[in-house]
């Protein structure tokens, strides 16, 4: 039987999904606050990438 893996594992898309949904909120929320686009679109990606570190660290491999 040959079973292809696949490229990323589960607890990787977990992580990237939690990453990205955290940082699509926080840019939002930060628009519609009153910030410029621009300045929304560095809050998302750097509240993101907060949360890949901390996501990364919190959800261990089996």
């Amino acid at each position: 039987m040959n079973q292809s893996r696949g490229l990323l594992s589960v607890r990787a898309v977990v992580i990237l999904l939690i990453a990205s949904v955290v940082g699509c909120i926080a840019g939002t929320l930060a628009f519609l606050a009153g910030q410029p686009l621009a300045a929304a679109v560095l809050v998302g990606g750097g509240a993101a990438g907060g949360t890949l570190g901390l996501a990364h660290t919190l959800i261990q491999e089996r």
